[in-house]
Parts: C-alpha cells; structure tokens; sequence
C-alpha cells in the first residue's frame, strides 16, 4: 500500500509498505531523512535564465518573505554562472514561468537545501552553452576560454566576447545536453560562502517592494468579507440588508452555497463599515474553550513511533524521574495580515497578486470554484512574513470571487483582528516523559508519550481515516525524537483533530517538542547529580549527528562561558537540536524579577552544513531566536465560547524591543551541502530559558509561556 501526503500540500508521497505498529516506525524515519517538502528541481537553464544586452535575469521560484532567500540563491547561481551580483537581476517567477507547483511551494526551510544543486546545474549547462557557443563563434576551442564576469576571455590574447553579445549572435536553436555538468570545487567557490548585500535591500529602504498589500491596478475596488462569529458556524441565510446604501459600496455580493457573504466599495474603509449592515444569520459551529481543547490533548495511549530496547526493564531500576509538559495555542503574529488582488476577467484569465507562500494552491483554489481548465496566472509579492500561515492565502479567493461579480479587479486585504480570530494555529501539545538514571550516572531508558493537533494534516484533504492509519501528522515528527544514545528509547504519539483550525507554524513540531525532550534531559541530568551540559555530552553518539550535535555544544558552552560564575540573581541554561539536517545548541542567560524571566543574552552554534551567506545565516538565527523568546515568555491564543479572545497585540503579548536580549551567533561548516536553516534554531530557545530558571530558582517550568511564581 502507498501512502500519498498529496502533490496539493506539497508533500512527498511515501513509498513504505503501511502495516501500522510494525510499518509505524519506518514510514516515520522515511519522512525523517527525506522531509515534509518537495526537493526535485528542474535543471534546465531557460526556465531559471534570461541572457539580454542588459545582463542575465534570475527567475527566482522561491517567494521572498523577509528571510534572504534570493539572496542566497542569487549568490549560488552567480556563482557557476561565473557573473557579478551586479549583472544579476533578481525577479520573481509567476505561475506562468512554468515551474511546478511544489518548486515554488516555500516552506519547511528547504528553499537554499532543495535548489542548490539543480541551480548550480542549471547555471553551469548555460554557462557551458554558452562557452561552446562562444567559440563557435571565435573560432577557437572551448578549452579555451576562461568565463568571468559574463564574458569569455581567450587565452593568450586580448579577445573578449560578453554573454549577451553570445546570444545575440547565435543562429538556430540552443540543445541543452542530457548530462549535467561538472560543478566548480568548493575551493574555487568566489560568492558562496561570503557576505553578499541583499538583492531587495535598495527596494525595501526606498519603499519601491511591492507586498500583496501594496498592489494596485487601475480602477481597481476594495473589498470586504464577512467573518462567522465562532469556528465551524455555518451562513444559513444572508441578505443585503442596509449594506447596499452604504456611502461608496458598489455590490453586496452573497453566495449562500459557499458560505459567503461580502462587499465591494471605492476605498477599504466603505467597505469594511458596510459589512454590520448585512443581515445574515448563522448556525452552529463549536462552543469550545481553552479547557475542553487541553482535555482533548491527553498524551497517552496512541501509535508507536519509535522503540528500541527494553523500556519496562529499563524504567524498573535506577532514579525514575517523570516530567509532564505543555504548550499552548499560538499566532503566526507575522507582520503583514493577508492580502491579494484579483482581477477576474469574464470567461477569461484570473490574474492574482498575492503575498503568497504557495502559489499553486491558489490556482487550485481558483479552478475548484471558478474550473478547473480555466486559466490562472498567480503573481507572488513579498510577503511582509510567512511561518507557514502564507500557505493558505484566503484573500486570494476571496477577492476573486468579489473581482468576477462586479467585472473589475478587487483587493481583499484582512484586518489585523480577522487575521488573528480567523486563521490557523500552531497546536497545543501535551508530553509527558518517564526516564531512569543508574548508579553510573548514565541514562538506562526514556518512555515519551506526545500529543497534538494536526499541523500539515490541518491544512490538506488528506482523509480523516488515513490520519488515524498513520497516527501521526508529519509536521509533528520535526525535533520529537531525542537525539541521544541509551539503550531503551519507546516513543508513542496521538494526535487530535481539533475543533478550531491548526496548521503550519514556524519550524512545525520543532519548538514544542524540544522544549519538552530539553527541559526532560535537564531533569535527567538533575536526577543524575550531573553537570547539565557534561551530561548531554555523554550521552551522545559516536556517529555523525553526535559529532556534530558535540561541536555545536562545546562551541556554544564556550562562548557562553559555560561553568564560569556570573552577577548575582542570574543563570545559565542550555539546549540543543537536530532539525532539517541542521545541528545547533543554545545556552540561554536569564534572571527572574517579581514573577518574570528577563533574558539577558542569548549564545548560539549553529551547524547548517554549508553555509551560503554567512550575514544571511546569523541573520535567520537571531530571527528565529527572537520569535521563540517571544513564544516562551509571552504568547498564547485563548479560546472561549469557540473564537479566540485575543483580538489584536494589545492582548496577544510578544515580546518587546526591550526584553530583546543580544544574540552571538556562531556558524559552524561540515559537509559540502546546505541544510535548512530558517526554523532549526526555533527548537532549543524555550527550553534553554526554562533550564536557566531551573538552576537559578529551584522551580521547574514546564508549561509554556514560562510563568515563574511570584516571590
């Protein structure tokens, strides 16, 4: 039996035989090792370049949302392609261009992973196109020719042939050869692996990047759509009500079958104070509250993920130690709410600018409602941040379905309380561990029981038996299993769907989970009478993971001055992870103050393999350090009467630009290949801070956001 995660979430299909607890187990370590994420590629060079007279255009598949990826794939096909960053002109594909769907799919930090070495191909095959070209054209061998800054120069003579002046002489038709090309050597490289200004960095100080907020056709409309007051309610019936003599409203709009009801105006603002006026009734839907949600994720029984060794054996002798863990509802908080514009031409092309993680999921959206042979020509904008919300572009839809009624383009952009009251979630988790310590000090076994709400499952058709086949939602796999060596290890997982919608968020599983296995292996090391740092030493593997988780850690503890004293009322607390490939390890520096943990600095290693942009790198780490701090201390989504209470940032509290605390970062290189490197460091945030307060209080906390008792 296969088990297909489906090309519309952008997923690998599983080619492992299901035969649940004994199959479990392999199917979980196949979406290890290969990921959530589609890495195929195409290699050929047409569909990535364009030579001209003005320089050679990069058609970038990957949608830019603030964390440096065109940067960094720029750099990387600058570097075979053998130009300058300045005769490299960085755009955007659309949907047109003719990448597929899960090419231009953004997600799971394997954007720079998945495209380096079919970019490379891609640039070298055109570099060498053009090189035999080239001396073709001058009469002499290719050997030749040496290329460097998007010319060929010959050796032994003053000859010099631009690219652009290769292609405006070439006569027929380019073959691209079957076979790739060989790769420069990483010892050659001259952009990989150096600090490169970002390519949108003179865009964004100008104010000229366009966001899906920002675009704009002419006689363009605005529209507004209403929202049901709880999760699951369903539009029963609807009129226009007063709505339709509201000052600059040109349609009410109302598709009782689909649910919907809106409003197109002259300006945002009109139709944004029509939509009270609509008389619409609705029914049903969840009562539910934080409470009910936190009794429904009750770890315990469920599927088997993983086993090794004896558990019962082990957890029957030595120092048991249990820890129960859990984490909350959570917003993507990104900057820039949901937006699009559409412009649907009658009978025609559907035209869509988006801020967009997924563009193919629009055009798949459009062709459910509007045909499925109908064409749609999606234009990704920079998104003003993603964390996984962006996959699912509402707004997209919506504006369409305005656009096709009043026959002019329409822009839907949500408010910043629709975006926070009617999105998808990061789930709540719930852990709880039992481990045993012998009198040796070392580690005899881990029972783990985890649970959670789906994450890629939320977001997908997958059916609702197929889940429970499996047992575990995919996302959830990312940092759950504990990277240590000891001889008895059973994991065991259930997941739930929930009444309120959850989905992607930053780094999927990664945070919870390592919050949850890192505060665990600090009350190990407690019960072991041992140094926390010098125990998860011990325990690591011979093997490359352990190498590298080894490197991270020794190099953090350093830095961070590891053992050495510091300033009264202060703690050290560490953490690590193995994420996306990615090995990092954190060592958090903390106070507490009438209740409240203060992060005072934040030190971190991270291993991503090879590193593209080393600027670009430090940057994704701080950023994802910030957001983790900012989900630790601070963040939680309350349910109640089934929508969320939480109605904008004066409720929903993240953390401020004076609790932000200063964050080294240490990039260490193994291996010739990228790993991910925008989530990874996500992971060990939490628990780092929670193991400092540990040390410096006496008090366990192993609830997130960390609330320390008063006094």
């Amino acid at each position: 039996m296969l088990i297909g995660l489906g090309s519309g979430a952008g997923l690998l299909v599983v080619g492992v035989p299901l035969a649940l607890n004994a199959g479990r187990p392999a199917i979980v370590e196949y979406i290890e090792e290969n990921g959530t994420g589609p890495q195929d590629a195409p290699r050929n060079p047409d569909l990535w370049f364009e030579v001209t007279p003005a320089g050679v255009t990069f058609f970038v598949p990957k949608v830019e949302m603030g964390q440096g990826i065109h940067t960094a794939l720029a750099q990387i096909a600058a570097e075979e392609l053998e130009v300058t960053p300045e005769q490299l002109t960085v755009r955007q594909a659309d949907t047109a261009r003719g990448y597929a769907g899960g090419t231009m799919f953004t997600f799971g930090s394997t954007s720079v992973k998945a495209l380096y070495r079919p970019l490379r191909e891609a640039a070298a095959t055109l570099r060498e196109l053009l090189r035999e070209e080239a001396a073709r054209q001058l009469g002499v061998p290719a050997a030749r020719l040496t290329a460097a800054g998007g010319a060929f120069f010959v050796a032994g003579s003053r000859q010099r042939i631009p690219y652009a002046q290769v292609v405006a002489d070439k006569q027929g038709e380019w073959v691209i050869p079957e076979a790739a090309p060989t790769l420069k050597a990483r010892r050659d490289f001259k952009r990989i692996g150096r600090a490169m200004p970002r390519t949108d960095f003179r865009d964004k100080v100008l104010g000229t990047a366009t966001y899906g907020y920002d675009a704009r056709l002419p006689g363009m409309l605005f529209g507004a759509v209403a929202r049901p007051p709880r999760f699951g309610a369903r539009l029963v019936s609807a009129s226009a009500g007063a709505a339709g003599r509201q000052p600059g409203v040109v349609r009410v709009v109302i598709d009782l079958k689909a649910g919907f009801a809106g409003v197109v105006a002259r300006t945002r603002t009109q139709a944004r104070a029509a939509l009270p006026s609509l008389d619409l009734r609705w029914e049903g839907g969840t009562t539910a509250s934080s409470a009910d949600l936190d009794a429904q994720i009750q770890a315990g029984s469920g599927s088997v993920l993983r086993r090794r060794g004896n558990v019962r054996a082990a957890l029957s002798g030595g120092t048991v130690v249990q820890g129960e863990y859990r984490t909350p509802l959570a917003a993507h908080a990104h900057l820039e709410p949901l937006a699009a514009l559409a412009d649907v031409q009658a009978g025609g092309q559907i035209e869509v600018w988006a801020s967009t993680q997924y563009p193919q999921k629009i055009v798949d959206d459009l062709r459910g409602v509007f045909g499925k042979d109908r064409e749609v020509l999606v234009h990704p904008t920079q998104l003003g941040g993603g964390f996984g919300r962006k996959a699912g572009q509402h707004a997209a839809l919506e504006a369409a379905r305005l656009s096709a009624a009043v026959g002019k383009p329409v822009h839907v952009g949500w408010t910043r309380e629709e975006d926070l009251q009617h999105a998808f979630y990061r789930p709540p988790t719930h852990h709880v561990l039992r481990g045993s310590v012998g009198t040796d000090g070392r580690l005899r076994g881990v029972e783990q029981f985890t649970a959670g709400g789906d994450i890629i499952w939320g977001q997908t058709g997958i059916p609702e038996f197929v889940r429970d086949a499996l047992g575990f939602d995919p996302g959830g796999l990312l940092g759950q299993f504990m990277p240590y060596d000891f001889p008895a290890y059973r994991v065991v997982n259930r997941r739930e769907a929930l009444p309120v919608p959850t989905g992607y968020w930053r780094g999927l599983g990664v945070l919870p989970n390592t919050f949850a296995l890192e505060s665990f292996m600090d009350e190990l090391a407690h019960a072991a009478g041992a140094d926390p740092l010098a125990f998860r030493l011990r325990h690591l593997g011979s093997g490359e993971d352990g190498r590298r988780l080894r490197g991270v850690l020794e190099r953090a503890a350093k830095a961070a001055g590891w053992g050495t004293p510091l300033s009264a009322g202060r703690a050290r607390g560490v953490a690590c992870c193995l994420d996306l490939g990615t090995a990092s390890a954190l060592v958090a520096e903390v106070s507490v103050q009438e209740g409240r943990v203060q992060v005072h600095r934040v030190t971190v290693a991270a291993d991503p393999g090879l590193v593209i942009n080393p600027d670009g790198a430090r940057l994704q780490v701080q950023g994802s350090v910030m957001m983790a701090l900012s989900s630790a201390l601070h963040e939680e989504l309350t349910i109640q009467d089934g929508r969320v209470v939480e109605s904008n940032f004066d409720r929903y509290r993240l953390l401020p630009m004076r609790d932000a605390p200063p964050v080294e970062v240490l990039l260490v290189e193994s291996g010739d290949e990228p790993q991910g490197m925008g989530e990874p460091v996500m992971g060990p945030a939490a628990a780092a801070v929670a193991n400092a307060v540990f040390t410096l209080t006496g008090e366990r906390l192993r609830t997130l956001p960390l609330r320390p008792r008063q006094g």
